[in-house]
């Protein structure tokens, strides 16, 4: 089964940056094609204009590259049947909808062994305001139908500008993995397990807590909840971008989660935070009074995540948000 990824975004987001990327050190074992379309334009440099419809060259990666002209869905089915690749990694270029590039990828794949495995959004942290303003609808269409949305040159962009196209970003696909450390500090690999594969922490850790809830019979924080099950009882609290933050900051802050009530009745809490060194972060795990500070490898995003009853979200986005 083949597997087909779309990276799409603006001119100059940084979308052959993330792809050479991906070459280089996440998919160079395997047939990777790379196709490069002129989504329902003749842009294409005319030595382009087959007969077929595709031309193919290989790139120095030794990856094969095709510019794709004429029905998009039939030079797609070509190029599988004639290299039979592993993985399709297609870059839309210009301004065009997202969602009409999956959907041509999932007509074929109702005819051909291929699947549509990701979809990818690079969005410039500093433009995405004005992205929003001038290309409206096709801005829109590209964030909604993202699984990832990937931000670039937040190394570079002011704090504010980052939080701010989060928020947009947010705005249009609650859903989306939104990547705001700088692509540099992730390796290849990471960056394609994001794009593969959902966050689960936050279920993940509600998980934990229903099955301990339910073996023991109840709740072991110390408070009387009566019978109820364990989703009834208690409620999660997330953040997403989390700033950097001193190993000395964290540890007053965790000491409230697990030994206070400044937060509420808080029973689980995890998180990965960028710590004030470039490239360095801080990991913690937290159960009532007990938890654990280490260092970790870069993050896509600083997050947080808190289980517990009767929790106060404002308090705990002070804490944690800038």
């Amino acid at each position: 089964m083949t597997k087909i990824d779309i990276i799409s975004g603006f001119l100059g987001a940084g979308k052959t940056t993330f792809i050479k990327k991906l070459l280089q050190e996440a998919v160079s074992g395997e047939q990777v094609v790379l196709i490069e379309n002129e989504f329902g334009e003749i842009g294409i440099d005319g030595g382009f204009l087959k007969d077929a419809g595709v031309e193919i060259r290989e790139m120095n990666s030794g990856c094969i590259c095709c510019s794709l002209v004429g029905d998009f869905g039939q030079s797609l089915k070509e190029v599988l049947t004639t290299y039979h690749p592993d993985r399709i990694i297609i870059e839309p270029s210009g301004v065009g909808k997202l969602s009409d590039v999956m959907k041509a990828v999932k007509d074929v794949a109702a005819e051909i062994q291929v699947t549509l495995n990701s979809a990818v959004t690079i969005v410039d942290a500093q433009k995405c305001k004005m992205y929003r303003k001038n290309f409206g609808e096709f801005f829109n269409n590209q964030i909604e139908n993202a699984g990832t949305v990937v931000l670039s040159r937040t190394d570079i962009a002011p704090a504010d500008k980052v939080d701010l196209a989060v928020e947009i970003i947010r705005e249009l696909n609650p859903r989306a993995a939104v990547v705001t450390t700088p692509c540099e500090e992730l390796s290849g690999k990471q960056l394609l397990e994001i794009i593969e594969k959902p966050d689960t922490m936050e279920d993940d850790l509600m998980n934990e807590l229903k099955a301990h809830h339910d073996h023991e019979g109840g709740c072991s924080c110390g408070h009387d909840h009566d019978h109820h099950h364990a989703d009834e009882v208690f409620s999660s609290w997330g953040l997403e971008n989390v700033p950097a933050m001193s190993k000395e900051t964290l540890d007053q802050i965790l000491d409230e989660l697990a030994y206070g009530d400044g937060f509420g009745d808080v029973l689980r809490a995890k998180g990965m935070i960028p710590g004030m060194e470039k490239g360095t972060w801080l990991y913690f795990d937290l159960v009532p009074e007990q938890y654990e500070i280490r260092d970790g490898k870069p993050e896509y995003t600083g997050k947080v995540c808190v289980i517990g009853a009767d929790l106060k979200e404002e308090e705990l986005k002070q804490a944690f948000g800038r």
